[in-house]
């Protein structure tokens, strides 16, 4: 069964003034209830701007926003960020350095308060709760100069889920954390959202992050949306050779065609009905497809070898010295100097025509 559309944007365009291209071209898109949007792109594509035209930071030249089923920009119709139903979560957490947690997580209550949506007797209990959600129970009277970067964060998220809104929007929650925390408090934000129903956008520009997190993906570029599906078919299948390199971190082979099948310095493949009109196009390999042997015949040689803890990630050149990146099992080490053969384990092939 479809979940019922939380949010709805419709040929939304912002352009800044002095900027010869928008920030924000015509991007529309729908997240449904519950689920968890990510907005990834490089520095520059417009991810941000994107978030704060949501929020209500930034007013759009073009394009509406519906949220929950009401329309919150359309036009004459401009909800303003305090009464949207929208909980943001900052980059740099943006606590208030004079009140402690429980102070700083009540603080968002209070707007409910004045609104009718919570008597004022209820703030100090849904606060506590919002912040035994985040698992800081015990921290509520502690200042946010006594607390890590990771919990600094959860405070952050707590004041953003303790009105319960219909969408709570990250803009890079985990950039300014070391990578341990990273990775253990991306996969805690997500259980937290999911636990509460929580629908929610957040920025990056990891692609690990994105992927590991996502429901939904919308990859980003120019301002616009480049591809916007799951995180499987975006990576398994993208759409655009920018895709395809900014997410899969692929490696990308010229291959020239002849009759039924391309030519390229690692074997031949067969010609499929999606391939390019053209004599000569890129063949798509992601690191993990390439499969690596010894071969003293071989036309790839190691020229480097990091070891990443579940595997190793090689760099080789080619007979025609370009570079092409592997990651494999730990169990097989090459040393760098060693002529190998590469197998490609590709089922379908995915060819991009040559920029």
């Amino acid at each position: 069964m479809d979940l019922p559309v939380i949010l709805k944007l419709d040929a939304l365009t912002k352009q800044f003034a002095g900027q010869a291209a928008p920030a924000v071209d015509q991007v529309s898109l729908v997240l449904h209830q519950g689920d968890l949007l990510g907005l990834l792109g490089p520095s520059g594509c417009g991810k941000t701007t994107l978030l704060r035209l949501i929020a209500g930071f930034e007013r759009p030249q073009h394009g509406t926003i519906d949220l929950a089923g009401h329309p919150i920009c359309d036009g004459p119709v401009w909800v303003p960020p305090e009464r949207r139903d929208v909980g943001v979560v900052f980059q740099d957490y943006a606590l208030f350095p004079h009140l402690c947690v429980l102070d700083n997580v009540a603080f968002g209550l209070k707007t409910q308060v004045r609104r009718g949506k919570l008597a004022a007797g209820q703030i100090r209990e849904e606060a506590t709760r919002a912040i035994a959600l985040v698992g800081l129970q015990g921290f509520e009277k502690r200042f946010p100069h006594e607390l890590s970067g990771g919990q600094q964060q959860r405070v952050a998220l707590a004041r953003a889920i303790a009105p319960r809104p219909s969408l709570i929007l990250l803009d890079e929650p985990f950039s300014n954390l070391d990578v341990q925390v990273r990775l253990y408090l991306r996969q805690e934000v997500r259980d937290i959202l999911k636990g509460v129903g929580a629908s929610g956008i957040f920025v990056t520009h990891d692609q690990e992050e994105a992927l590991s997190i996502s429901d939904s993906l919308a990859v980003m570029r120019s301002g616009q949306v480049e591809q916007f599906g799951t995180p499987e078919d975006i990576y398994r299948y993208p759409s655009s050779r920018f895709v395809a390199g900014f997410v899969t971190q692929a490696n990308f082979l010229r291959a020239e065609r002849h009759g039924n099948v391309w030519k390229t310095v690692l074997g031949s493949f067969a010609v499929d009905a999606a391939a390019p009109a053209a004599a000569i196009a890129e063949l798509m390999v992601r690191q993990e497809d390439l499969q690596l042997r010894p071969d003293p015949a071989g036309n790839l040689v190691v020229r480097d070898r990091q070891f990443l803890g579940r595997e190793y990630r090689y760099t080789l050149t080619t007979a025609t010295n370009d570079i092409l990146y592997a990651r494999t099992a730990t169990r097989d080490r090459l040393e760098v100097g060693q002529t190998v053969t590469a197998q490609v384990d590709l089922n379908q092939p995915q060819m991009f025509a040559m920029s």
